[in-house]
């Protein structure tokens, strides 16, 4: 059995941004390995019925595959403190998952959801970024106070698919706050190193490492 943490991944998936992030920024070192959705390998599903990722693999056989749990694993202790601010990050992030998701992904794929047009599915997700993230923006330089935190990070990836979706409109109409929050957050070294391109991982490859080393 490895030594080295397993991380499944997908480079475009937000879930695995996030969890990649908190690796990252912590200068852990995991075996990486490049999922393609449509051929996911036996190997994942072996680990994680779900088939989704990111998945995590410990040495110690436990498997982790939420992507907030794993950046938690990887950031411990520093991401609850201060224990107030750790409160405020968790509630942000899960009511996050549980209400914006699913309108990004109505944006994002209106065929899927006919009941409502484009336009309306832009105007709710857009609706739902002033209520809970511009009012913070308008207050604090990040979401929770004046330092980048895991509530960005974990948060970002998703606000970055919803400007990719029309980013000509994103940038004519979307909150200043809220563009120059993104902006700040994408010039974050991470988006240079956690973003680079491996190729599809398939048993037998040699092991690549993340982050790469230098």
């Amino acid at each position: 059995m490895s030594h080295t943490p397993i991380l499944y991944s997908f480079r475009r998936c937000p879930y695995a941004m996030r969890a990649r992030w908190a690796i990252w920024h912590t200068q852990l070192r995991v075996e990486i390995r490049e999922v393609v959705l449509r051929e996911k390998p036996t190997e994942l599903w072996a680990v994680s019925p779900k088939g989704t990722v990111p998945v995590l693999c410990l040495p110690d056989g436990q498997v982790i595959t939420e992507s907030l749990e794993i950046m938690l694993w990887a950031l411990g202790q520093d991401a609850w403190h201060p224990s107030d601010l750790a409160v405020q990050q968790m509630a942000l992030i899960l009511q996050h998952d549980i209400e914006f998701k699913p309108l990004l992904d109505a944006y994002k794929y209106p065929e899927r959801h006919l009941a409502l047009s484009h336009q309306q599915h832009q105007d709710n997700a857009m609706y739902w970024l002033e209520a809970n993230i511009c009012n913070r923006l308008a207050a604090h330089t990040y979401l929770i106070d004046a330092e980048f935190r895991l509530s960005d990070a974990a948060i970002a990836p998703f606000i970055r698919q919803f400007a990719a979706v029309a980013p000509d409109w994103f940038l004519q109409h979307a909150n200043p706050l809220l563009q120059q929050w993104l902006a700040r957050v994408l010039q974050d070294d991470f988006f240079d190193a956690g973003m680079q391109k491996y190729p599809r991982w398939q048993a037998g490859d040699a092991p690549r490492y993340f982050p790469t080393e230098v």
